[in-house]
């Protein structure tokens, strides 16, 4: 049974995963990678490599897509394959990066009450937009990681990571989803376009917290394709 290796996306932790952990736990041995102690991408990859299995089944969802793909560069021969969810190689544009520069001056002035009810929001399909359950589920991990922790993961630049993506040798699969408005489908399929050995599946009537959205359907995908990868 193959060791699986999780990393979650911006200010959320590992009950990401939990409708998903029983039958995640049916696939392989379940690792949950901490991304809160770091403020780059490349440490929190480091960190992660420290504390896993010699080798391991990747799973990054979101900013865990990011340090998923720095991890493919710093120890690629500890990755049996690959899976990158509602993730992107882009690089912050310079809005992007002056809105949390604004972002980083006012959370280290006031206390952290959570993240803004329009971020958590814009993270699901604009049919659950308002989806009570799944919002207070999506801030209670906010909420759990606090201010340090938001102030070092908005602080973590993403670099341009496409011309890094053909390196990457291991079997790949690629998500998206069809309603997310924090990563593209075009990011995603020029992804898997530059990936070697990768496959790409759409999920519909979905936005980007597909773990929580779909969890059925993405663990039915994982495990399809972690029985064609990996257990052949």
């Amino acid at each position: 049974m193959p060791q699986l290796l999780l990393l979650p996306g911006f200010m959320l932790d590992q009950t990401l995963w939990d409708d998903m952990r029983d039958g995640l736990a049916q696939l392989g041995q379940l690792h949950f990678g901490d991304l809160g102690q770091d403020d780059s991408i490349s440490a929190m990859a480091a960190r992660v490599l420290q504390n896993a299995p010699p080798r391991f089944v990747l799973v990054g969802f979101s900013m865990g897509g990011y340090v998923a793909q720095a991890i493919m560069q710093q120890a690629p021969q500890r990755v049996i394959a690959l899976a990158l969810l509602n993730t992107s190689a882009r690089q912050q544009d310079p809005r992007e990066i002056a809105g949390n520069r604004m972002q980083l001056e006012l959370a280290r002035q006031v206390p952290f009450k959570g993240l803004t009810s329009r971020a958590l929001a814009s993270s699901l399909h604009p049919d659950r937009a308002h989806d009570r359950v799944l919002l207070d589920r999506l801030q209670a991990m906010a909420l759990r990681n606090g201010k340090e922790v938001f102030i070092r993961q908005l602080s973590a630049l993403r670099s341009d990571g496409y011309a890094e993506l053909e390196n990457i040798r291991c079997p790949t699969l690629v998500v998206a989803s069809s309603n997310d408005q924090l990563s593209s489908i075009a990011e995603a399929e020029l992804m898997a376009a530059r990936i070697p050995a990768a496959g790409m599946v759409v999920i519909e009537d979905c936005g980007h917290m597909t773990p929580l959205e779909k969890p059925g359907e993405l663990l039915q995908i994982l495990s399809g394709w972690l029985s064609q990868s990996v257990n052949r």
